[in-house]
């Protein structure tokens, strides 16, 4: 049997549920041994109240745009029974957040073709669809780019925290397993993640290889002082396993 590009590599995925069951079957597809250890978790925001208002004005058409920018928002308008009017359009981060959207029952009206991020989202929204209000829900501790760039292009923009995002200790064993080099990549899948390796598990042993989830995650790992290895074209989980897979052939050909 032929060796695969990730032969005997340990691999520690940041996050659990579909995504990183997804994550971890695609690695074994390549013969790598996935270790699945969430950690970030999310809650409810501290302010209900407000969440609830923001929804109820989307549900009766104050809002001319909804901005979504993860599944786990996706997952917050379903748990609310959130209906989106005809009248309000909407627009999605990335693929991996519209694909979520369209499973859930949503329609998508805009995404950003070539940069799958608040920036892009920004910089490639039609100059013929700016104009009224937008509503766009995000993580508590979400960065104010895409609000700022949004009120930049014209629109009134309306932030509200949809959930809280909170760290998750990992095991001792999988600590012990990072400082001892046996798991020898780790894949970041968002900023918080990022945060949360180097409170939890740095400095990484030498050699570790740190495999990023777009250009934004990386900016935020090495904000976090990460050193960043490798770095996914866009913001898809399939991307970044594959961009891994580049990296471990360039090495075995070195």
């Amino acid at each position: 049997m032929a060796p695969k590009p990730l032969d005997g590599w340990r691999v520690l995925v940041p996050r659990g549920g579909k995504w990183g069951d997804g994550v971890a079957a695609t690695l074994r597809s390549y013969g790598a041994i996935p270790v699945i250890a969430p950690m970030i978790n999310f809650a409810s925001a501290d302010d209900g109240a407000a969440l609830s208002t923001a929804l109820r004005e989307l549900n009766d058409g104050q809002f001319d745009w909804l901005v979504i920018t993860s599944a786990t928002t996706v997952d917050v308008l379903v748990g609310q029974r959130v209906t989106v009017p005809v009248s309000t359009k909407i627009a999605a981060v990335g693929e991996t957040t519209a694909a979520a959207l369209t499973l859930a029952g949503y329609r998508v009206d805009f995404v950003p073709t070539s940069d799958n991020s608040a920036r892009g989202l920004v910089k490639e929204w039609p100059r013929s669809e700016i104009s009224g209000r937008v509503l766009v829900p995000q993580s508590d501790i979400a960065e104010p780019n895409l609000v700022t760039g949004l009120g930049k292009l014209g629109f009134e923009v309306e932030f509200v925290a949809a959930y809280r995002t909170v760290g998750v200790p990992v095991s001792d064993a999988v600590r012990a397993d990072v400082a001892s080099g046996r798991i020898g990549a780790l894949l970041v899948s968002s900023g918080s993640v990022a945060r949360q390796i180097a409170a939890q598990l740095a400095p990484l042993p030498q050699g570790t290889i740190v495999a990023c989830i777009g250009p934004r995650t990386a900016f935020d790992a090495r904000a976090a002082g990460l050193v960043v290895d490798v770095i996914a074209e866009d913001r898809s989980a399939d991307s970044l396993v594959a961009a891994l897979v580049e990296h471990a052939g360039r090495q075995a050909n070195d």
